[in-house]
């Protein structure tokens, strides 16, 4: 990682300028590698001022497809790109995701920065190569194969001078460029420690990632020092049964001064002084067990090995196979839940639409997914809008799309919009009872004509797509108060089903041993059988979603050495919940939920005084959804 001087924005535009315009070669004082960004952009023809034809951007089936390919990148970032967003949040930036070729693949961002963002094309599918946008540190990470920051002026287009990024590359277990990690704010708020941020998330990564490609092999984690070894700083790599290495990460091939991963050609006994079988002895289930290698250097290493294997059990009860189909890979247990499965799988292909009810948490996103990746449409697009999370005044053009000019700030390319991104495949619209009335009227004309019509255009396409949709709410009620069309309703509904709220499933041990296992897929962790009591027995008015958060939290707050979360571990407010508050079994009443969920919504604003965001992150819920409760209640009282 390289760190390099922030200059003044006039005097790097006035460099940039006169390399283009001029060709006169920047002074010194400008990083050399922007400077060579800056030629390679201007090789490729751009000019830094004017539009930018965005018409190569994928969409649709084309970024479901693309998807697809970089499914074990996209799997293995989500999480960690889900804890660097909560070291951002509020700092009007974006955590990004790009493959190898530079096409954005996931986001996460501030509202307040995603409609600025949007116009500089920082949406999936668009391409951030540096031949199509310039200098800019996802393009320029990945044509100088490392880390960079570029800030404001120094991006080679004028339109994306108010950006500041910085870019790390993620590499494979052999030595394959995968993708960028991002974080793109604006520049005002610069801050000159998210290079490092970005860096380490983006090591985080690949140390997951080699330990799952490498899981067929014998895979030494190691590092100078006895606690580094299990860090996110350890050097790993992998030997076959013949003693031959065939795959690392980044850190391993430094601390072992080899440039590049050179498969079947290095040896153990090149590398090492003690044989390779001195990693077979001792405790390997005790984590704090470590050998000491000697390199041919004299360079003394702490290490562990991590025999092949396909299946780790953990200590509090074993996980269920996570086989089948996609569904089924969600099964922990809950009849409740799988019912709802087996129901969802006869009607998926059979031109069906999925109303999928159940509290705020629950995973109605995931099961909804599920339902898509187990139907015959799998390898089409699946398109997800939030319909809560949108604008009323853009809803109606994101879902329908607008043609070139319809309205002021609209893209002289016009948009297709999600409707028919969705063609081909599904699409989910979530929190549908949000959508205003003026959509859901032109929803069901779609619906009904199966064909969409853009926003200030007179030509209908025809569209072909499963849908499903989900809420919150009771849509029955919201139809009988008006605030949903009752044909939409019935239109929607071919079949409705209501996935449990988490204190009503039966499966909740192996709900947790499964969370544990996602979130930290390479290190045994259990839970103290006291705190799995409490956690059993707590309500969780956030569902899975709370649940979810909370391990993460208390795996986060684990020494390197600590495999078993306790009550040190937990987060206070929850430590204070489930010990100060009387405990909830999971067959309480339903209509006792309410009361319990005004009490939990009290407790988090009186602990975060009054800070809605605060309270929704600490419940597990959206900043609306929590809007939306405290209207309802006091719409009743």
């Amino acid at each position: 990682m390289h760190h390099h001087v922030i200059l003044p924005s006039p005097q790097v535009r006035q460099a940039r300028l006169q390399l283009v315009e001029q060709g006169i070669s920047p002074a010194s004082s400008i990083d050399r590698r922007v400077v060579q960004s800056w030629q390679r952009s201007l090789i490729a023809g751009l000019s830094p001022v004017g539009r930018i034809d965005c018409s190569d951007n994928l969409t649709g089936s084309a970024l479901q497809r693309c998807r697809g390919l970089n499914q074990a990148l996209i799997g293995h970032s989500e999480p960690v790109m889900e804890y660097l967003f909560e070291q951002v949040r509020h700092s009007h930036s974006m955590v990004i995701l790009a493959d190898s070729q530079g096409t954005l693949m996931h986001t996460l961002g501030d509202l307040d920065f995603l409609s600025k963002a949007d116009r500089v094309a920082l949406r999936l599918g668009a391409s951030w190569a540096e031949h199509q946008r310039g200098t800019n540190a996802i393009g320029t990470a990945l044509a100088e194969a490392q880390a960079i920051e570029i800030h404001g002026s120094e991006h080679y287009l004028d339109r994306n001078g108010f950006l500041t990024c910085a870019a790390a590359p993620i590499v494979s277990a052999r030595g394959q460029l995968m993708g960028i990690l991002d974080i793109s704010g604006d520049q005002r708020a610069r801050h000159p420690h998210t290079l490092g941020l970005v860096s380490t998330a983006a090591q985080m990564i690949e140390n997951s990632l080699v330990l799952s490609e490498c899981r067929q092999y014998m895979v030494v984690s190691f590092h100078p020092r006895a606690a580094g070894v299990g860090s996110v700083a350890q050097g790993l790599l992998a030997f076959d049964e013949d003693g031959w290495l065939v795959g690392a990460n980044r850190t391993g091939l430094s601390l072992m001064d080899l440039p590049t991963l050179p498969p079947t050609q290095t040896h153990w006994s090149a590398l090492f002084i003690e044989p390779l079988h001195t990693l077979e002895s001792g405790d390997h289930s005790s984590p704090s067990h470590r050998h000491l290698l000697h390199t041919h250097h004299n360079t003394a290493l702490y290490a562990q090995g991590q025999r092949p294997h396909t299946q780790r059990v953990h200590a509090a009860q074993a996980t269920p196979a996570v086989t089948g189909d996609a569904l089924s890979r969600l099964d922990a247990g809950d009849a409740t839940s799988r019912r709802a499965a087996d129901m969802a799988r006869k009607i998926m292909d059979k031109g069906i639409p999925l109303l999928i009810g159940g509290e705020s948490g629950v995973g109605k996103d995931r099961f909804a997914q599920a339902v898509h990746q187990c139907s015959q449409r799998r390898d089409r697009a699946w398109v997800a809008v939030n319909c809560a999370a949108l604008p009323e005044s853009l809803i109606e053009a994101e879902l329908f799309g607008y043609a070139p000019g319809a309205f002021t700030g609209a893209s002289r390319q016009g948009s297709v919009g999600r409707i028919r991104e969705a063609d081909g495949g599904t699409l989910f619209l979530d929190e549908i009872g949000d959508m205003p009335l003026s959509a859901q009227t032109r929803l069901l004309r779609v619906l009904q004509d199966r064909s969409v019509t853009a926003v200030g255009s007179g030509t209908s396409t025809p569209v072909d797509f499963n849908l499903i949709c989900a809420s919150h709410q009771d849509l029955k009620q919201a139809v009988t108060q008006g605030r949903f069309r009752q044909d939409l309703y019935y239109r929607i509904n071919g079949l409705c089903l209501t996935l449990p709220a988490l204190r009503e499933r039966t499966d909740f041990l192996a709900l947790c041993e499964r969370l544990l296992l996602e979130i930290s897929p390479n290190t045994h962790v259990a839970i103290a059988p006291e705190v799995m009591e409490h956690l059993r027995r707590f309500s969780w008015p956030g569902n899975l979603r709370q649940l979810s958060h909370v391990l993460r939290c208390a795996i986060a707050l684990l020494d390197d050495d600590e495999r078993v979360i306790d009550w040190a571990h937990m987060p206070d407010d929850i430590t204070q919940e489930l010990q100060a508050k009387p405990t909830v079994r999971q067959d309480t009443p339903a209509q006792n939920w309410a009361d319990l969920s005004h009490k939990a919504i009290d407790m988090a604003l009186e602990n975060t005084r009054g800070n809605v965001s605060a309270a929704a992150r600490q419940l597990g819920i959206s900043r609306q959804t929590l809007y939306r409760k405290l209207h309802d209640r006091a719409a009743r009282s």
